[in-house]
């Protein structure tokens, strides 16, 4: 699976990079919202991994252009975010993300929300 790391901390695109490359999937990054829409839309990818809260455009405004963008509104997008609170993972999942990691991320966390990203992907491709 091709997935895209947004966060505008280098270190925390880092973690899931090696974690993803562990699994095996193709990793690309950036470093704010507004270089992701470019690559997503010039770099097919089947995942993003999308920080909440970046400068300029933030992960909420960033899943909304994808949801609105009819060659990208298939990409399984989870929220990549240190706000935890319920209030909070409801208001930040009604932006139209599929999942949401909450940072700093285990491996094991990771690993999950990848299998489900896996399978939604697989799912949304073929039908199956």
């Amino acid at each position: 699976m091709r997935v895209l790391i947004v966060d505008d901390n280098a270190v925390n695109r880092r973690l899931p990079e090696i974690i993803m490359t562990q699994l095996g999937h193709q990793t690309q990054q950036a470093d704010n919202g507004k270089t992701a829409l470019e690559m997503l839309r010039s770099n097919p990818v089947d995942c993003v991994l999308l920080d909440i809260s970046m400068p300029e455009m933030s992960g909420e405004e960033v899943c909304q252009a994808v949801r609105q963008d009819d060659a990208l509104k298939h990409l399984y997008i989870i929220a990549y975010t240190a706000h935890a609170m319920s209030e909070e993972r409801s208001a930040i999942m009604a932006h139209g993300f599929d999942d949401l990691l909450i940072k700093p991320v285990s491996k094991a966390s990771m690993v999950s929300a990848m299998k489900v990203a896996e399978q939604a992907v697989k799912h949304r491709t073929t039908g199956a």
